[in-house]
Order: structure tokens, then sequence, then C-alpha cells
């Protein structure tokens, strides 16, 4: 990942202790790092590791109004006249902060990574391509349901049909034909009503991923902290409660805007009335924009600072356990070159000079569990292309039934 990427900035003041003044500029976070930036000289300075920050608080004094402080081991930083406001500020800060903190990449662990095995790179490349296969199995199975929904409803249009046919049929008949009081009297066709199977199956629907977020709603300034949880059906905000402030199903989703690879924006339009728009800013959101990719692909749009990371999320030297964008809508010709390919990493293992015996057996188990996720899901994606055809096919019969029955009902009018 580019550490260099500046998720947001701020104008604001920094005390420079060295001349004891107050310099204006610019407060940069990044994914790593907090940097200023003096306005006038151009200047770096201040640039230190979020690892390494030991607290972030709101501090004021009689000569220093407003201010936010980091204390970075044992210096102080000093910083006022944020805009748009010190609590802005501090939210944002404080987020990446402890999520770094919680992260892999924390202190502790950027030095552990220096020393990491081949074993464990691979052991945590193919972890990753295990998530994504899972939370792509999950979509795939949820739509899968709502292709069963649709054929019980197509079913009992064509049941409706049959009966319709049966009346028409009826009414046609003249009076002194005998039979014509039974087709009357037939008793009609009753099916066991079908039960909300897709509000039941939302209720039992499964959480594809959940990350904490910094929320914006539409242009408000205020932002405060809160979650964000996708699932196959569409996603949900919620404050740090639990408390749902808004869930967007999939068809009320109208754009979803990825500003970068940290912020995106999702909206809602609506005609006389303002658009409803969620402004959502995460240090995890790398992990869930695949996921908005896979299940909003014609509603995603990513602007210009995230358009290079598109480039690098297709480009082949980025690796698939590293990249942030690594994701997308598994075909089943694909699937059948990952089989292959994981057969061919399988025996490629055994030449690694690095990789221990437990690494090597750790890495089998995992190279299983992604074959039979393969499996599965090729299995689910040919049975969702039979589904599919057999929709076609009920529903080209049904509006030729319906046609050839408005004809009919135009003679007996």
């Amino acid at each position: 990942m580019n550490e260099d990427i500046r998720i947001h900035s701020w104008p604001c003041s920094y005390y420079l202790d060295t001349s004891k003044q107050w310099v204006s500029g610019r407060l940069s976070l990044t994914p790593v790092a907090i940097k200023f930036i003096a306005d006038k000289t151009g200047e770096l300075l201040v640039n230190f590791h979020l690892s390494s920050i030991s607290e972030i608080k709101k501090e004021s004094s009689n000569l220093i109004f407003s201010s936010l402080t980091i204390l970075e081991k044992s210096t102080k930083h000093w910083f006022s006249s944020l805009q748009p406001s010190r609590n802005v500020v501090f939210n944002i800060l404080e987020h990446f902060w402890r999520e770094q903190l919680l992260s892999s990449e924390g202190a502790g662990a950027e030095a552990a990574a220096l020393q990491s095995t081949k074993g464990k790179e691979l052991t945590g490349l193919l972890t990753g391509s295990q998530k994504r296969l899972e939370d792509t199995a999950k979509v795939l199975h949820y739509q899968g349901e709502q292709f069963d929904n649709i054929m019980r409803g197509l079913n009992r249009i064509e049941g409706d049909m049959d009966v319709a046919d049966r009346l028409l049929t009826e009414l046609e008949s003249p009076s002194w034909w005998p039979f014509s009081s039974r087709l009357w009297k037939a008793p009609l066709e009753t099916k066991p009503k079908e039960t909300a199977t897709v509000s039941d199956s939302k209720n039992q629907e499964g959480i594809i991923i959940r990350i904490p977020v910094i929320i914006t709603h539409r242009t408000d300034s205020n932002v405060k902290p809160g979650k964000l949880t996708l699932f196959a059906s569409g996603l949900e905000i919620s404050d740090c409660n639990s408390q749902v402030i808004h869930r967007f199903e999939s068809k009320d989703v109208d754009d979803i805007r990825v500003h970068t690879p940290y912020e995106i924006s999702v909206r809602q339009r609506f005609i006389g009335k303002p658009d409803t728009s969620y402004r959502l800013l995460s240090a995890k959101m790398p992990e869930a924009i695949p996921i908005l990719e896979m299940q909003f692909s014609k509603k995603i749009q990513f602007l210009e600072d995230a358009l290079g990371f598109v480039g690098a999320r297709k480009s082949p030297q980025v690796d698939l356990g590293t990249s942030i964008w690594q994701a997308g809508v598994v075909q089943p010709s694909s699937l059948v070159g990952d089989r292959e390919g994981i057969d061919d990493d399988q025996v490629q293992l055994q030449k690694q000079e690095k990789i221990s015996q437990e690494e090597a057996k750790e890495l089998k188990q995992i190279l299983k569990k992604l074959k039979g996720l393969a499996l599965e899901t090729e299995a689910e994606l040919e049975r969702q292309d039979e589904a599919l055809d057999s929709i076609t096919t009920s529903v080209d019969r049904a509006t030729l039934n319906i046609d050839k029955q408005n004809r009919r009902i135009k003679k007996l009018t």
C-alpha cells in the first residue's frame, strides 16, 4: 500500500517550540503518518508515524484556545485554528491512530514484519484470498435465494394464468353448452401461501463485513464515529451504540463515489426533496470497497484521487494479499483456472527454501479450503445460470399467454 496517500488535510497553526511562535500551514494525514507543512516556506516541520503517538487530546488554556495536542514519544505537538473544527480533526485522527494500533502495521508488528518469512507472507496472501472468496460466496448465495423467490412468483403467475384461461373458456362457451356450469364450479387451484421469504431471509442474512467509520451526513461539517455493515442485500450505517442511522437496500442506492481508498459517499436520490447522502471515512475502507464494487458494479464511481488505485488493482505486479483492491465477481471460467493455479502453487510450495514444515502444513490447509470454496462457488454460478434460463423462458411464456388472453377478452367485449 502506498504510504504517501493523503487521506485528509486541514488548514491550521502549529506551535514551533524552537522559535516560540505559531506557524500557519496544513496538517496532513496519511495511512501511517502525520505531517505538517508550513505555508510560507513549504518546510516539513512535523513528520512522525502514527504508531509512535502516545496520546491525542483536546486542550485549551489562557494563551492557547481550542487546541489539539499530540504526544509523540516524549514530544508534545500543539495545533490550533483547525478548520473546519477541532472536533472533526480530532475524531478522524483518533480513528486512524486507534486502527493503526490495532492493525498488523502497528509499532510492534512493523518490526516483526521485517523478520517475516516467506511462509508467513504466503499465508497472509492466501488468507486474504480466502476471505475475498468467502465474501463472494455470501453474495452469490443471497442472489440465489432471490432467484428462487422469482421462480416461486412466476409459478404462482402461471397458476393464476391457468385459472384465467378456464374462466375465459367458460365465458366463450355458448349458453346451451351442458358442461359450462361445471367449469364455473371447478375448484380453483389453491397453493399454500408463500411465507414472506424475503423478510425472513433479511432477518437471517449474515454480515459480510463490518468496519468502524467516521460519518458525515450530507454536507454537514460535524462528524461522528460509527459503523458500516455490508450485507448481501445492501448496507447499513449505525452509531457507536449499534443504533441504526440509515439502511440502504441495494435498489435504494443510486450511486457510490470512491473519493480515496479510505473515503466513500453513498447517495439515494429523491424528486422534490433533498437526497439522502452519507460520507464515510475509515482506515478499514480498503477492505470494504472491493465488496461494494462487486455488489454495485454499475453504480460505483472512482473519482480522480482513486483512479490510480484502480489501475494498481488490475496490475499483475500487485500482490493479491497486499492489494487493497483485489476482489471482483467470480466467473466459472476463472474459477477453473484458479483451481489449476492452486494446484500449481501447492507444487511450488515444496520448492520454497524458507518455508518450515508447520507453515507448509498451514498453507496446504488453506489451499484445500480455497479449492472447496472455488468448487462451491462455481456450482452456485452454474445453478444461477440455469435459473436465469428458466426465468427467461417462464417470462416469455407468460407474456405470450397474457397477449393471447387479451385478444380473447377483446373478442368478448
